[in-house]
């Protein structure tokens, strides 16, 4: 049975910011999602968003990565504005890597087979991609797995597959989507692990959104609450637990993360 850690966060110490959305509205139909809102992502932070179903989470996602422009606002990354700025430019430019909640593999290949075909995609010179390839499976300890067709691997080995490949073109940017949900306590630590292991990379911001709010809460430097399409709580998992509005409308005065 697999050891678990305790989880000591390193708190990031860059105060640049490589996400800025200034001023966002969002609306689908005639439902407004976001109303204007502004958020930064710093360097090197991990970053959690919670609340309930939507509230927009998914929507901030799709706004970083060009899935969704704006009705109003404008979307900053590393600098450069990127508003209208299309889906393949943002991931190639400025490193993106999404895992989804669901899919993101291909059944049928073997684990081995999902990673060469995505590093077929990200990199061009076979050395490298050999390289990279190798690196990722010591990382994630993928050595009994590399011939199993990823329909047969469990629920945790999936979601450590499509991690890893969305990590083979070094993003600097992490967006992880519902990473916790249906899985055991064991694999969610092991997942808390590998998250926390990838602020020790090189300049990678990690974003998670989930609505696990225990287990996201233990594995960031920063959250935020999201309700009627505003941010109305900000801070360390200890300030947002005790926030007063993010109790009224959403944890509960009970909440607590131990």
């Amino acid at each position: 049975m697999a050891v678990i850690k305790k989880f000591q966060i390193k708190r990031f110490v860059a105060n640049e910011s490589i996400v800025d959305i200034k001023n966002v509205s969002v609306f689908y139909n005639k439902r407004q999602i976001l109303n204007n809102l502004n958020l930064k992502i710093k360097k090197q932070e991990i970053l959690g968003m919670l609340g309930p179903n939507g509230v927009g989470k998914s929507t901030i996602f799709n706004l970083i990565t060009g899935l969704k422009d704006p009705n109003y606002g404008e979307i900053i990354i590393d600098g450069i504005n990127v508003t209208n700025l299309p889906i393949n430019e943002r991931f190639t430019k400025f490193r993106l890597g999404l895992v989804p909640q669901y899919g993101g593999l291909i059944h049928d290949l073997t684990l081995i087979e999902n990673l060469k075909l995505v590093s077929e995609i990200h990199i061009k010179e076979s050395g490298l991609r050999e390289q990279k390839i190798s690196k990722l499976i010591y990382k994630f300890e993928f050595e009994a797995l590399l011939n199993i067709k990823a329909k047969h691997l469990s629920g945790g080995q999936k979601k450590k597959l499509v991690i890893a490949m969305a990590l083979i073109n070094d993003p600097k940017i992490l967006l992880l989507d519902e990473p916790f949900a249906a899985l055991d306590i064991l694999t969610i630590k092991m997942l808390q692990e590998i998250i926390l292991n990838l602020q020790e990379s090189d300049d990678i911001s990690v974003v998670i959104c989930d609505h696990q709010a225990r287990d996201l809460l233990n594995c960031v430097d920063r959250a935020i609450i999201l309700s009627n399409g505003k941010i109305i709580a900000s801070g360390s998992p200890s300030e947002v637990i005790s926030d007063k509005d993010a109790k009224t409308q959403y944890f509960g005065d009970e909440f607590n993360i131990n």
